[in-house]
């Protein structure tokens, strides 16, 4: 099991809907598609680089569930596969990290923006 995160770079939605939809639009553009490889953004790479540096994603993590977590980004998005035994802890800096970055973050299981 996992909790999951996607972490955008935009402008941050007005509400839990606007991002909702937000989330759908580039979920489908960017992370469901197999047939169009979109190199993550500058700003996704850093985040992700940060976020690493502080939980890494080798072989023997406990805190991803789909390392490596490079992987799980395209374009202006990234969707993060945390354990869920460290969900809780991850989360929190992963929203915390995004916010530095001046990114969006948001939980697509409570359908919410992280703040």
């Amino acid at each position: 099991m996992s909790y999951d995160l996607a972490v955008w770079d935009g402008n941050r939605p007005s509400d839990n809907r606007a991002a909702g939809s937000t989330y759908d639009e580039l979920y489908e553009r960017y992370l469901e598609s197999d047939d169009v490889v979109v190199p993550a953004a500058p700003r996704i790479v850093e985040y992700v680089k940060a976020l690493v540096a502080r939980y890494p994603d080798d072989e023997r993590s406990v805190v991803w569930a789909s390392p490596p977590v490079m992987e799980e980004a395209s374009g202006p998005i990234v969707y993060l596969l945390i354990s869920y035994g460290k969900a809780e802890e991850v989360s929190e800096c992963a929203a915390e990290l995004a916010g530095e970055h001046g990114l969006v973050c948001f939980d697509p299981q409570g359908e919410c923006l992280r703040p």
